[in-house]
């Protein structure tokens, strides 16, 4: 529930700056919009973020990633998800399709170099368990809408500039031009804390039901620290609005995209891994 209503306040936001750009117009523009970005993260999603990042599949069964991608997929119970390999040395991982049966899980050449097995294990258990958990499409839908909030608060602050909001307000369309640049620039800060406030919530989630299919939270901690001091993914931080895919963010530590990160710290995860390992997989934090 707490999902859904974040992913309608996004949905809302979108809708209220549709308004103030173009009044009852821009609000009904502004629905097919989000009506059509979300038909497109639903079908195409997947193939756009395997695509985006040149992930090359890997069918050989013999294979160390897909025998723990099947070991770990038979655990939670669902189809084994198609698997690839992405040709980078920044270590990451990523999970992404509309359903279990859609899904696909993706790994760098960097990760599968540093993580000894168990650890690759507790990384593609996190994985597994997005997909288990429908948050690769959750996910997908969020930053589809939050990036169209951006767009079209873009859109705004452009017709302040020439001055279409005077000529909107005289067509009786939209607020005034002041509070519309106020809005214009709230609205993407109040999308990403709410994009920020999801992906959050389900990565914690999905530390704990991946590590529990294989019963490795130490080895996910391991990892997680691994990746935390792997050097800077230089070669990924070209797409800041892809980081909510991975395990750890795709930007260097100085970016200032940190300020909105997707993740929960790491010392946070490491420490409710723990616990979970200290008591066989129970949870006693909030």
């Amino acid at each position: 529930m707490k999902i859904l209503l974040l992913l309608a306040t996004l949905t809302a936001l979108f809708l209220g700056v549709g308004y103030l750009v173009g009044g009852q117009n821009g609000a009904l523009i502004a629905l097919l919009i989000a009506f059509v970005l979300n038909i497109v993260a639903y079908w195409f999603s997947d193939r756009l973020a395997l695509k985006r990042f040149r992930a090359q599949e890997v069918t050989d069964p013999s294979s160390k990633l897909v025998q723990i991608t099947t070991y770990v997929a038979r655990n939670a119970g669902i189809p084994t998800p198609r698997c690839y390999v992405i040709p980078t040395k920044a270590p990451n991982a990523f999970a992404t399709g509309r359903s279990p049966e859609k899904a696909a899980v993706a790994v760098s050449e960097g990760l599968l170099e540093i993580m000894s097995r168990d650890e690759l294990e507790g990384v593609i258990g996190h994985e597994i368990a997005h997909v288990a958990n429908r948050d690769t499409l959750i996910s997908a839908v969020a930053a589809t809408i939050a990036g169209a909030i951006g767009f079209i608060a873009s859109i705004a602050r452009f017709n302040m500039f020439f001055g279409g909001s005077q000529r909107n307000s005289e067509r009786g369309g939209g607020g005034s031009p002041i509070f519309l640049l106020v809005a214009a620039i709230i609205a993407p800060i109040a999308a990403a804390m709410i994009q920020m406030a999801i992906s959050r919530s389900r990565e914690y989630l999905a530390d704990q039901t991946g590590a529990g299919y294989t019963n490795k939270y130490l080895a996910l901690a391991s990892a997680l620290r691994k990746l935390e001091r792997a050097p800077a993914r230089i070669d990924m931080d070209r797409y800041p609005g892809s980081a909510h895919l991975f395990i750890f963010p795709t930007f260097s530590s100085h970016s200032l995209a940190t300020l909105f990160s997707t993740h929960p710290p790491i010392d946070e995860r490491v420490k409710r891994l723990e616990q979970l390992a200290a008591t066989g997989g129970v949870s006693g934090l909030a």
